[in-house]
């Protein structure tokens, strides 16, 4: 069952962080991680996106949805800030416009959790070449994932060596991605990134942390 902002039913402790620290800090100014930024409302909500297009930016859709008063945020209210690390970054835009993937429900998380992905439109184009990442399927197990997460949310925190573990469904029968990379509440929306022949491609889309241990889901990414 997913929950909220990324955990999956388990034990305590930090969701998607294991006994063994294996997260380190990144230099969003190095590819993969030049593509990623931070996403936050201005209602404080802050989560990771990673560009795919001049304009376009992929992120969780849970993360525009705000609990409180129970709708999602207006795309004026949302930003996008690049590279983002210890109070800079490398630009800003804000959000025009922005679409959830058919069939999501933010009130049904588990039964909706593989359709749980939002593509933001920017005011401005930020997504140069060298910044915007290929959506693809994985080539194999070895993945890395890193994000903005809620215990470190100044810089980008990357767990480099971990792996896809399985495939797992959501509620309607949408696939996922299970995967036991170290990413807590804030990397969601983060992209889950493997080598290729051409570089780095993103395979997944980090949705949820698993409680208890390293771990989580991701929306896959590839055709």
């Amino acid at each position: 069952m997913v929950i909220g902002a990324g955990a999956l039913l388990g034990g305590a402790g930090l969701p998607g962080v294991g006994p063994a620290e294996r997260r380190v800090v990144v230099d969003p100014a190095q590819p993969p991680w030049r593509a990623l930024g931070r996403v936050q409302t201005e209602l404080g909500t802050r989560c990771t996106g990673f560009l795919v297009g001049p304009r376009e930016v992929l992120t969780a859709a849970h993360c525009l949805f705000l609990s409180g008063p129970r709708h999602y945020a207006q795309p004026g209210s949302v930003h996008f800030l690049l590279g983002y690390a210890f109070g800079s970054y490398a630009a800003h835009a804000r959000v025009v416009s922005y679409t959830i993937a058919r069939g999501y429900d933010p009130l049904r998380e588990a039964a909706t959790a593989g359709a749980d992905r939002a593509v933001l439109v920017l005011a401005v184009p930020l997504g140069t070449p060298d910044r915007v990442l290929t959506l693809a399927a994985p080539v194999g197990a070895a993945v890395a994932l890193g994000g903005y997460g809620q215990d470190r949310e100044e810089a980008v925190d990357a767990d480099l060596h971990c792996r896809i573990t399985g495939l797992a469904r959501d509620g309607e029968g949408r696939p996922l991605l299970r995967h036991d990379c170290s990413a807590t509440r804030g990397t969601s929306g983060a992209p889950l990134l493997a080598a290729s022949a051409d570089g780095w491609i993103a395979v997944g889309l980090q949705i949820a942390a698993s409680v208890g241990g390293a771990g989580g889901l991701a929306v896959p990414l590839g055709p």
